[in-house]
């Protein structure tokens, strides 16, 4: 986790609280899929039924059209009997009509429950979880090549000396203000570490 291109902590403790996160929002990220697929696949059944409507009236249609036409030939009634059957045959189409208008709004119906199910949830979680991750990679990433060049670390010990803890500071140097004024590399390069572990980033290797 050393190459400052990964969004990941290289202090321990801070790794592994970025680990956890990643572990439950991506468990809870999960959770509402399956419950967003479950929505979907509950509304797509009513989609299933229009299918099914539609192949039973259309063959029905069918078979009261061919019927229609084999009555068409019957001799004197012939027209008197085919016109209900092709009647019923134009209502079962209406039927099939509808069946198919049942099909396409279920499946429409299912998709946008699924979504409005699921996604207020994930927003809720995901957005804030990339948006701090999104955040510290970039600090990550500024302060490891601050660390590299010697006025990027000086101005990284002056960010330890007006945002750290006064105890932290004294532990570098009994006197940090002054040590920095005096530019004494020890001290500078314990500052710098500071910041860097309030990053995430345990160490920088080397320094132009």
């Amino acid at each position: 986790m050393t190459s400052r291109f990964l969004p990941y902590a290289t202090t321990p403790g801070r790794l592994t609280a970025q680990l956890i996160s990643d572990l439950l929002a991506a468990a809870w990220i999960t959770i509402w899929v399956m419950v967003g697929l479950g929505v979907h696949r509950a509304i797509a059944e009513i989609a299933t039924v229009g299918t099914q409507v539609k192949d039973g009236a259309t063959g029905i249609s069918d078979n009261l059209s061919s019927a229609g036409d084999s009555a068409d030939r019957i001799p004197l009634v012939g027209d008197a009997v085919s016109t209900p059957l092709r009647a019923a045959s134009e209502a079962a189409l209406d039927l099939a009509g509808a069946g198919q208008n049942l099909n396409t709004t279920a499946t429409w119906l299912a998709i946008l429950l699924a979504i409005a199910v699921a996604a207020p949830p994930i927003l809720a979680i995901g957005m804030p979880w990339l948006f701090l991750r999104i955040r510290f990679f970039r600090r990550k990433w500024t302060v490891i090549a601050l660390a590299q060049t010697p006025a990027g670390e000086q101005l990284l010990a002056l960010r330890a000396l007006a945002n750290r803890p006064l105890r932290r500071l004294t532990e570098v140097n009994e006197d940090p203000v002054g040590a920095w004024r005096r530019q004494d590399p020890h001290a500078v390069r314990g500052l710098a570490a500071l910041e860097l572990r309030s990053a995430g980033v345990a160490r920088v290797t080397s320094v132009r």
